[in-house]
């Protein structure tokens, strides 16, 4: 596998940077008409005017002008679930509510229920399957939560898929793996949530970092799940242990969860549908990247998060699809850009550091991955034109003509 390729007569567009993009930075973009980039041992080592047309070694491609980018970096999916959950979503269209849909069985426990009676194997390859799809639209790297499992051994078995995947030398798509037990309180805690926290802490924290499975902890911080105590009490505990701490934040009703993440300083809070004025301030003062997730806000039929106000506020945005079986089963990066553009006001510029750079912030990555510069790693995206704005333009249609990961050109 020759990790060594040169692009010439490419319009390179990429943010630049080994930190996120704020505010009014997030629309400037380096844009050189036609140049080269070359990627040396899965590395780039090059970016600029175009070098001569042959080197030994190096597999030469002529993107004839057209754009290069950055890899898209996916920052909160739950790509290893059991199970689907299709008619819940009919039902959820034809105008059912969420405690209805729980009495008929669906729900989050539908899928807990499908991934702890789900063998390794078969979490595994519907993993795959997903991100071989995610690979074709330009995905290079991607969060996996775990979540569906809120026992010991079906949260560890997620992981350690999400760790074979990683460990394959021909992987497609590189996963941060993010341990979410607290997704919501299993039903053998049925009113102990605090001493489901103390299994967490105590229990579960320890053993996922002793087995090296997880980067970031994670908890749904919201009305009826998690309370702004219990969820700051299991955030200082993962932070203390080295986790980056990562929030889903005031994504049902406005609960403090933005304010919650600007306090600890977190990684990312995400959904965010709901923020206050003063968790977005928070947010921007406790340098929290603001992870939105329009696909789930298009599914559920809700209003999209204030994405242009965060930005113009100089807050750090990125942008993800949510990838879940419940209330986003799409990791469309096509529409997420459309749904960003059209709905949210994003600029072009904006919604591609929001994809790339601002989400490698949000996985603590941005110093590997996220924009084109040399020594990253050659994770790009070859579009079909010379133009970015095909992105949203092309609404929905996918625009990527070839994906490369570490310098490596993917089928």
């Amino acid at each position: 596998m020759n990790r060594n390729l040169i692009l010439k007569n490419a319009r390179i567009v990429t943010p630049m940077g080994r930190t996120a993009r704020c505010g009014a930075e997030m629309k400037r973009l380096l844009d050189i008409p036609r140049g080269t980039i070359e990627v040396t041992d899965g590395r780039i080592t090059y970016v600029g005017e175009n070098l001569p047309d042959t080197r030994d070694g190096y597999d030469v491609i002529d993107v004839r002008g057209n754009v290069v980018l950055p890899g898209f970096v996916d920052s909160h999916t739950h790509l290893v679930f059991g199970g689907y959950r299709p008619d819940e979503f009919v039902w959820r269209m034809n105008g059912e509510s969420y405690m209805s849909i729980m009495e008929r069985g669906g729900g989050i426990f539908s899928t807990v229920r499908a991934t702890r009676e789900a063998s390794f194997d078969e979490l595994k390859q519907k993993a795959e399957w997903f991100i071989n799809v995610m690979s074709r639209m330009g995905v290079t790297t991607v969060e996996g939560k775990s979540g569906y499992g809120l026992d010991r051994d079906t949260e560890l078995m997620q992981l350690e898929v999400m760790r074979a995947i990683n460990q394959d030398p021909c992987r497609k798509v590189d996963i941060a793996t993010t341990f979410l037990g607290a997704h919501a309180v299993p039903r053998e805690y049925a009113g102990r949530t605090d001493e489901y926290i103390d299994f967490l802490i105590n229990d579960m924290l320890p053993l996922v970092k002793q087995r090296g499975l997880a980067e970031n902890c994670d908890v749904f911080c919201e009305k009826g799940v998690f309370t702004i105590g219990e969820s700051k009490r299991l955030l200082i505990a993962a932070k203390e242990m080295g986790y980056g701490i990562k929030l889903h934040a005031d994504e049902i009703v406005s609960f403090g969860g933005a304010t919650l993440a600007g306090e600890l300083r977190a990684l990312s809070a995400d959904h965010l549908l709901h923020a206050s004025d003063t968790g977005i301030q928070a947010m921007k003062e406790g340098g929290v990247i603001a992870t939105l997730l329009p696909l789930t806000a298009f599914t559920l039929r809700e209003p999209y998060a204030r994405g242009r106000e965060m930005i113009d506020s100089g807050c750090a945005v990125a942008l993800a699809t949510d990838l879940n079986p419940g209330s986003c089963c799409s990791g469309s990066i096509p529409l997420l850009f459309a749904l960003a553009c059209i709905y949210m006001r994003f600029s072009v510029e904006e919604a591609i550091t929001a994809l790339t750079l601002n989400g490698a912030a949000a996985l603590n990555k941005a110093d590997s991955i996220g924009s084109i510069e040399v020594g990253k790693w050659g994770d790009l995206v070859v579009l079909d034109t010379d133009t970015p704005n095909v992105l949203p333009y092309y609404t929905a249609m996918n625009s990527v003509q070839h994906t490369i990961k570490r310098g490596v050109i993917l089928k």
